[in-house]
């Protein structure tokens, strides 16, 4: 059987985190035949009761007493991932953006696959997304090919899966969300297999108030290019 590590970020999520867990586990339960699954939230500084929250929904949790931004809580997530020997481990938004069921059947992809980072698309197939998203998320999928030559469809998605390489040699430099591009770039300078599965998107109010809007995608180019920039001439 195999170890997963389900890893949700999280940053003042307090209205939706306990139903976000108690969804995910009741539907990873169901492969509790081939996979022993934990879902651990990363705290990252929440000012309101996530930390609360996400112990009432039955999470392991990691308590992070500053805000380390969602590259920093990642890497969290992965490093308890690493000492805790899982042979598999999973990133999910906290808003209730993604379905745990496009979840364990990523899991189950790179259970059978040479893939060491599989990352859930949602531009494969883009139905409910509004076109501003689409525009932005393409753009920087677009970004992310012209400065580390990457192709990928979606490389802002949240939900990725992690084979145990990944877990173990993974690592990054960013804090904001443009850890997200810089990660497809550290896997592929470290020579893992990247590949991407259509996943669904589900969009509420809540979640549209949370996510990223194209305004904050420009400064993440911004800090891309000056990473990129900076390494060129180290």
């Amino acid at each position: 059987m195999k170890k997963v590590c389900i890893i949700i970020p999280a940053y003042n999520e307090a209205p939706v985190i306990k139903n976000v867990i108690k969804k995910s586990k009741k539907i990873f339960s169901e492969a509790k035949k081939e996979y022993s699954i934990d879902v651990v939230l990363i705290n990252d500084g929440s000012k309101d009761d996530t930390l609360e929250q996400a112990k009432k929904g039955g999470a392991i949790v990691i308590d992070h007493i500053l805000n380390s931004g969602a590259g920093g809580a990642t890497l969290t997530g992965l490093a308890y991932a690493r000492q805790n020997n899982y042979d598999i481990a999973a990133t999910m938004d906290a808003d209730g953006q993604h379905d745990p069921e496009d979840v364990l059947a990523g899991i189950k992809k790179i259970s059978t696959s040479n893939t060491d980072l599989l990352i859930g698309s949602r531009l494969i197939n883009s139905n409910g997304m509004s076109k501003t998203k689409i525009l932005g998320n393409k753009g920087l999928s677009f970004i992310t090919y012209v400065l580390f030559g990457t192709n990928v469809t979606d490389s802002q998605s949240g939900l990725r899966i992690y084979s145990r390489k990944a877990i173990d040699n993974l690592d990054w430099k960013s804090t904001g969300y443009e850890f997200c591009s810089e990660m497809i770039w550290r896997a592929k300078q470290s020579g893992m297999n990247i590949a991407e599965y259509p996943i669904k998107a589900i969009y509420t109010d809540y979640s549209r108030s949370k996510g990223q809007n194209n305004w904050n995608a420009i400064n993440i180019v911004k800090r891309l290019f000056k990473q990129r920039l900076t390494e060129l001439f180290e």
